[in-house]
């Protein structure tokens, strides 16, 4: 089978072939380079319309033998460069009389990794320009396990980049500046299994108008940004169970992000694959990869309903291609005497927890150094809050800051990832919605990170929050209302029907709590992350 991908979602024009029957893939392609400042829409679509047909008739004349079916990229991407792919795709399929696939571009930088690593069932990293996300396959389709809560981490390097005077593509130029630098202390802002990467661009900047040497400035970016995407991959790998991990997205050439995760990978005992460059930029190649799985198990498109769509999520896809008993979460895992978390190891004991925030060896020193000492400080202090406010927590028995470790009380029987249900998610929301009005959040609130007692002494059930290490005092509903996106976000990525228990929760939280941060939930979730 010899399937024609076509990619051009922002600022690539390519065309590639995929031949199943020898696994090889020929691809074409063409950048857009613009001549300053980023990428222009209106360039990009007139560099996508003269450069299309080109790449296409180079990969037709490497075609050895028939086409059976033509794959083009849906979205997400650049509306103008879309809807020329979704022109060209239509009538090229016309022409050889061959079915019509339509590619989302994210599920295909995660795919095209599953296929040349033969990974089972990988959590992947997508970083790439106007994207970043962690997904992981869950009841018939791929689920955002966190996602970036403001720009792409390609997009925000090219900010910076372009506040130097440094032409597009910028990451590239960081990278190879880094080289140079000494270590600058940056913000680094993790939100449960989300990350934000404004308040760094910002900060970056600044250094760099303070006088700031510029290499030194590069080499704070990559060591905070980069280990943001790889602990919040870890918290993929732990939250889901998983010990498989793939790469995805142009950002993932660089040769530092990719060190982080095979070092974290090893660390915790997981596997990482990173495929090739011309695998990871966009390219049409993944693609056809992607489109002929699509058209082996019929995921076909009349031509009728082959808009392309912009805003185009990876979650949005029913996934055709791929058995149900692949998939990446593993409930009911039990509890070992020795569970290693996303941060930390826990000593389990029959009445007593011992957690440890040990080193991590992806991190800078001087950053692991500082988020292992404020993480164990803060969870202290927010537990024994938290408990003074009426919500279930362990007890505190002993703190070493130095060690990083923690003495508390063990409680509840499973976690919640394997214990959900409607009320369960309500005393959860109940929970938050007290800590928010003391003035805190909770800065981590997953199924990992509520423990249940499913058969207490008196027959009742209890909800536990722990885990409180991103927690910190705000006063901002902006700050409550994320804490509120992290749990129903790790509903999603775990639940089979999570929409009940988010209807649960939030109406939970409305009596509870102030609905005004359900409407700030609404605002958050309508950014549009993926234009």
């Amino acid at each position: 089978m010899r399937v024609v991908g076509i990619e051009g979602t922002a600022w690539c024009a390519s065309a590639a072939v995929f031949d199943s029957e020898t696994d090889s893939v020929r691809i074409e392609s063409e950048a857009y380079q613009p001549e300053s400042g980023g990428i222009h829409p209106r360039e990009a679509a007139e560099h996508m319309r003269e450069a299309i047909p080109q790449v296409i008739e180079a990969t037709l004349e490497n075609a050895e033998g028939p086409i059976d079916a033509v794959a083009f990229a849906r979205g997400p991407g650049i509306g103008p460069c879309l809807r020329i792919v979704g022109s060209a795709a239509r009538a090229l399929a016309q022409s050889l009389d061959v079915p019509l696939v339509g590619v989302n571009h994210m599920v295909a930088h995660l795919e095209i990794g599953r296929h040349r690593s033969g990974f089972d069932s990988p959590v992947c990293l997508n970083a790439s320009g106007a994207n970043a996300h962690v997904l992981g396959y869950h009841n018939g389709r791929y689920r955002v396990l966190g996602e970036t809560m403001d720009t792409g981490v390609g997009n925000a390097l090219d900010k910076f980049t372009r506040h130097v005077g440094w032409s597009h593509p910028g990451g590239p130029k960081v990278e190879e500046h880094a080289k140079d630098g000494e270590y600058v202390e940056l913000p680094y802002v993790v939100k449960g299994m989300d990350f934000s990467f404004s308040g760094i661009m910002s900060a970056a900047k600044q250094e760099y108008d303070d006088g700031t040497p510029v290499e030194d400035v590069c080499r704070g970016l990559q060591e905070n940004v980069f280990a943001m995407l790889t602990e919040v991959a870890e918290r993929a790998l732990s939250l889901t169970g998983r010990d498989e991990l793939v790469l995805g997205g142009g950002v993932g050439q660089n040769a530092r992000l990719r060190e982080m995760l095979e070092s974290m990978c090893e660390q915790r005992g997981a596997v990482f694959y990173a495929p090739e460059p011309r695998f990871l930029r966009d390219n049409a190649g993944m693609i056809a990869v992607l489109g002929a799985k699509m058209y082996r198990a019929g995921d076909t498109l009349a031509v009728e309903d082959s808009h392309v769509d912009p805003d185009f999520r990876p979650d949005e896809v029913p996934v055709t291609w791929r058995d149900a008993d692949e998939d990446v979460l593993l409930a009911g895992a039990g509890e070992a005497s020795d569970v290693r978390g996303a941060e930390a190891v826990v000593d389990v004991g029959s009445e007593t927890v011992s957690k440890t925030r040990r080193p991590k060896a992806y991190r800078h020193d001087a950053l692991d150094a500082r988020l292992r000492r404020e993480r164990t400080t803060h969870e202290a202090r927010l537990l024994s809050e938290a408990r003074r406010n009426g919500v279930s927590t362990p007890v505190v028995f002993d703190v070493d800051v130095p060690g990083s470790t923690l003495e508390l009380e063990r409680v509840g029987d499973a976690d919640l990832r394997d214990a959900l249900s409607e009320a369960r998610v309500a005393a959860v929301t109940e929970h938050l919605a007290a800590i928010h009005d003391a003035g805190f959040v909770h800065g981590d609130p997953t199924t990992r990170n509520v423990r249940v007692v499913r058969n207490g002494s008196n027959g009742e059930e209890r909800v536990h929050l722990i885990d409180f290490g991103l927690g910190y005092y705000t006063d901002d509903a902006e700050d409550y209302a994320m804490d509120l996106h992290v749990f129903e976000g790790a509903i999603r990525g775990t639940a089979d029907d999570p929409d009940p228990l988010i209807k649960a929760a939030e109406a939970a939280y409305r009596e509870a709590g102030d609905p005004a941060v359900i409407e700030q939930l609404r605002e958050i979730e309508g950014r549009g992350r993926y234009q």
